[in-house]
Formats: C-alpha cells, sequence, structure tokens
C-alpha cells in the first residue's frame, strides 16, 4: 500500500526550500557585486597614477620650454659678444649709439629670460616634489587595494563554496517532495521571482500582507491540501 503524503511535512520542505533560495540570491547578488567592487579599485589605483603621469607631463613640459629659453639665452648671448666685437670697427657715432642700443636691448632680453628661467626651475623642483609624494601615495593605495582585494578574492572562494554546498542541500531536499507538488513550487518560484511560499498569521499573507478569506484560513489550519493565496498567488501555509 502507497504511504500517503504527509502535506504538513511536504510544506516543511518547501520552506527549507524557500530558505535555501533566499540564501542562494543572497550570495549570487554578492557575487555579481564582485566585478563592480573590483573596478572600483581598479579605477582608484588608475586614478592614483593618472595623477603621476599629470604631474610628469607638467615637468616635461616645463623643461621643454626651460631648454628653449636656454636655447634662446645663448642665441642672445652669441648676438651681444658679435655687438661687442662690432663696436671696435664703427666709423660714425649713430653706428655706435646704433649698437650700443642692440647690446642693451639683448641684454634686457637676456634678463628677462633669465628671469623665466628660474621660475620655471622653481615650478620644475616642487613638481618633482609632488611626483615624489604622489608616489609613496600611490604605493600606499596600491598596498591597501590589494589587501582588499585579496578579501574579495577569497570571500568570492568562500561564497562558491557556499553555493555549491547550497545547490547539493537543494537537490537531496527536494527529492523528498511529490512531483507535482515540486511543479507547482517551482511555477509559483518562477512567477514571484523567488519567493514562491509565505506564511499566513492572523489570515494575512506576509507575501503581500493581504487578508485571505476566512475559510481558507480554517482549511489552512488542517494542511490537508495545497493552498494558494488569491491576491498574489503564492503556496500560503499555516504561520499561527
Amino acid at each position: 500500500m502507497k504511504k500517503m503524503i504527509n502535506m504538513r511535512e511536504q510544506i516543511g520542505i518547501l520552506v527549507q526550500l524557500q530558505e535555501i533560495e533566499i540564501e542562494t540570491k543572497k550570495i549570487k547578488s554578492s557575487l555579481a557585486g564582485v566585478s563592480g567592487k573590483i573596478g572600483s579599485l581598479d579605477a582608484e589605483l588608475g586614478e592614483a597614477g593618472q595623477k603621476i603621469e599629470k604631474e610628469k607631463s607638467l615637468i616635461d613640459e616645463l623643461k621643454k620650454k626651460y631648454r628653449s629659453c636656454e636655447s634662446d639665452y645663448q642665441a642672445n648671448l652669441s648676438l651681444f659678444n658679435k655687438s661687442q666685437e662690432r663696436l671696435s670697427a664703427v666709423k660714425t657715432n649713430k653706428e655706435y649709439q646704433s649698437i650700443l642700443k642692440e647690446i642693451d636691448d639683448t641684454k634686457m632680453k637676456n634678463s628677462r629670460i633669465e628671469e623665466e628661467m628660474l621660475k620655471d626651475l622653481d615650478v620644475i623642483e616642487d613638481a618633482e616634489k609632488e611626483v615624489s609624494r604622489l608616489k609613496k601615495e600611490f604605493l600606499s593605495i596600491e598596498e591597501r587595494i590589494n589587501r582588499e582585494r585579496e578579501i574579495l578574492t577569497n570571500e568570492t572562494e568562500q561564497d562558491k563554496t557556499n553555493l555549491a554546498a547550497l545547490d547539493e542541500k537543494w537537490g537531496s531536499i527536494s527529492k523528498n517532495v511529490s512531483p507535482e507538488l515540486m511543479h507547482k513550487f517551482n511555477m509559483v518560484r518562477e512567477q514571484t521571482r523567488g519567493i514562491a511560499i509565505s506564511p499566513v498569521a492572523d489570515s494575512i499573507c506576509s507575501g503581500c500582507n493581504m487578508n485571505i478569506p476566512p475559510q481558507m484560513y480554517n482549511e489552512l489550519q488542517r494542511f490537508d491540501s495545497i493552498k494558494f493565496c488569491p491576491h498574489c498567488q503564492r503556496i500560503i501555509y499555516w504561520g499561527k
């Protein structure tokens, strides 16, 4: 003689499956967020690296400008020396005064260039100090991020282990549910995005917080058949 299915036990198993489903979704959500967390860590490290590269680029531009000024200075110096040499060969006072003016203009130009070069050297020095500071900061950030990445990796491995254990538990427990009831449970689970079974207390379905009919509430207490909430269509059971 075939043993009759104890509906109370079957409902109890479905409740266990529901708990497994909730925990599984929680772990999967955590795993889905890992790539985003790692992406944020990579972005933070990348931003720190970009600050260094920006300062280095500034230094390169300043050094390029400095070399250009240096070249102009040397060209003016050569012009100055040639003008000095020409003084000894002039024949008129007008020509002499003209060369003197050239010499004064050249000296003024080089004086301005020298001032600009000194300013550039100060800025370069400050920028190099900033690069040194940013490099230390980068190493500190990199060290922290590597620690956080390692923690995330370990948590991910643990989550995967837990997920496999829950999957195995699901397979083991679900075998004890009648195929017909399991089919209904899975259908409702798909329709309600995971929450397939809800307790009813004081005539209220905890799944949708709606009142169920008094007669259905009384029938639930007998645990003699499967019942569905008339509002949210979840499987319901008497939750006292």
